[in-house]
């Protein structure tokens, strides 16, 4: 009995110990996560009302120092437009004795340097001595904020030209804080007093506007910003969740006429919003000032991007510096845009839904996957935060669809009429309507395979390719090019007539389920884009000037930027 006993306290004492032992971990980490948004809520107010765009941060990836009380830090705040950093105690401090960025300042002429000491770039390189800066274990050495140059202490004083800066390599994509403040003091704002100033920008001035989605695909868009303020004025970078594109495009009608570029961070439908705020320009009289779109693909089809060059996504695999070398390199090509009528049958007193189009409309298969897809994730948000994540979950619902066919007999259920010419319909259950050579995130439609030759896809020819699918499985083959749409022609007008039945419908991704009805896809517009060519090897020229003659009329494929004269 004694050993029995004995058996039983030791496993009791085990199982005791291993309780602690397991629950010590998990308390101390539940307390870290409480402390964490307590941490933040007594920061967001200072956040809120300093002048520097502070940032929490609990681990910063790279040996830190406080440039307050210059003491190594592991969490603490640091500013995404200038740099500086500081622990929890002396973000206070730093935010009333160290000075941010100035977007507007006062000085006429010359610009002077913003030296911020200490925490630079891994990379950096003094300007005097050329060598390696900041790698001593303390804060030391200057970086100026607004050219970006870096000098060690001893070489500072022997700097030449040490007070004036050229605001560094982008010089001519940067909006001057004096340059805004020659703005406030014109008494007649008119486009040409714009170009005059320009000339203080030097020649070749294109300022270059980011508008960032911090909702799209990767969730990159917060980091995206805090690298484009580090290099740009921080007036010019705007986060489209605070800032609708129709207010933040405004700033374009105090820049000279024809000389802006918008970058737009995000996905497909970011790109459609700020089209739609251009559009809206232009209906104020504000045609001198409609700027140059190009994007940089953060979404989850980027079939705009894709079909423009600027990739199907990005995931920071090139700086931010490379992006803006690339926008600056990009020529223009102007873009077809539409106007999609829907007019609901037996709702004449009701008004019809008019919507834009730029990639493409699809009734059927693809449009049903869209619409799961957006159902649920305005449930969980949350969930969809990865690109990756995204197209699994359409596979799933793809693959749930080739089970259970729910648009089948699409063609008893719907007319097509190209350019007024009725078209008949073999068995299929979708139709897709393009007006860019990608669809389905980076699938090439119109130019698959087969041997039949058809005229290729452009952007600015003012003509849609209309195409057919059998189901979910087809769509499945078209995109690993085991097979080929159902090529139904190419219209400047497209007419489609639900005569029954409720189908899924899409417009560049925006889902809706929809009843009898008549759509009606015209023409409405051109927006300037920004095309992206990518480089051609020296064989490949050579091989291409032998074998065909140089001309106009290229394919979207070899860029269609290349058809279209003039650069901004």
């Amino acid at each position: 009995m004694e050993y029995i006993t004995e058996d039983i306290g030791e496993d009791w004492t085990l199982l005791l110990w291993t309780t602690v032992a397991v629950l010590v971990p998990v308390l101390i980490t539940l307390w870290c996560s409480f402390q964490r948004p307590k941490r933040k809520v007594m920061l967001r107010g200072l956040f809120r009302k300093g002048k520097h765009g502070w940032h929490y941060t609990d681990l910063f990836n790279k040996p830190t120092y406080c440039c307050v009380c210059s003491q190594p830090i592991l969490q603490g705040a640091f500013c995404d437009c200038c740099g500086i950093c500081a622990d929890e105690e002396c973000i206070q401090r730093a935010d009333r004795n160290l000075s941010c960025k100035e977007v507007m300042t006062q000085k006429d002429g010359e610009f002077c340097h913003q030296w911020v000491r200490g925490n630079l770039p891994l990379t950096s390189h003094c300007s005097v001595c050329k060598q390696q800066c900041g790698t001593q274990p303390k804060l030391c050495d200057y970086r100026c904020i607004w050219c970006q140059s870096t000098v060690h202490d001893d070489c500072l004083s022997s700097l030449k030209d040490r007070d004036l800066c050229d605001l560094g390599e982008f010089r001519s994509v940067v909006i001057p804080p004096n340059y805004l403040f020659q703005v406030n003091k014109l008494c007649c704002r008119h486009p040409d007093e714009y170009s005059k100033l320009a000339a203080l920008c030097g020649s070749g001035w294109t300022p270059v506007l980011v508008l960032a989605n911090t909702r799209s695909g990767n969730n990159m868009g917060d980091v995206l910003l805090g690298e484009f303020r580090t290099l740009l004025n921080p007036v010019q970078v705007f986060d489209l969740s605070e800032l609708p594109p129709s207010k933040a495009l405004q700033l374009c009608t105090i820049l000279p006429p024809g000389s802006v570029r918008v970058l737009v961070c995000g996905g497909d439908g970011t790109v459609g919003w700020v089209l739609d705020a251009i559009d809206t320009m232009k209906l104020k009289g504000q045609d001198r000032f409609i700027p140059y779109v190009t994007i940089l693909p953060l979404g989850t089809g980027n079939d705009l991007s894709n079909s423009l060059g600027w990739g199907s996504g990005y995931a920071g695999e090139i700086p931010v510096e490379q992006v803006l070398r690339n926008v600056l390199e990009a020529e223009v090509v102007k873009m077809d845009r539409w106007k999609v009528q829907v007019v609901s049958k037996g709702h004449y007193f009701l008004k019809s839904k008019v919507l834009s189009m730029n990639n493409y409309f699809s009734v059927g298969p693809d449009a049903l996957m869209a619409l799961n897809f957006h159902a649920h994730r305005e449930k969980t948000p949350s969930f969809f935060s990865s690109r990756i994540v995204n197209k699994v979950v359409y596979f799933l619902y793809g693959t749930k669809d080739c089970l259970v066919q729910e648009c089948k007999d699409l063609d008893k259920k719907i007319e097509l009429e190209l350019d007024g010419e009725r078209v008949t319909l073999p068995s299929l259950e979708g139709i897709i309507v393009c007006n860019i050579g990608y669809w389905g995130g980076g699938c090439r439609l119109w130019e698959g395979m087969g041997d039949e030759p058809y005229p290729p896809t452009r952007v600015d020819d003012g003509l849609l390719e209309v195409m057919g699918v059998y189901g979910s499985f087809h769509c499945a083959q078209i995109q690993v090019k085991l097979a080929n749409p159902v090529r139904l022609g190419q219209a400047h007008t497209v007419r489609l007539v639900l005569k029954s039945s409720q189908m899924p419908m899409q417009v560049d991704g925006e889902p809706w389920a929809q009843g009898p009805c008549t759509i009606t896809i015209t023409h409405k517009t051109q927006a300037p884009m920004l095309y992206h060519s990518t480089e051609q090897t020296d064989d490949d020229d050579s091989s291409q000037s032998d074998t065909e003659e140089p001309s106009n009329n290229l394919t979207e494929q070899q860029g269609p930027s290349k058809r279209v004269s003039g650069k901004p």
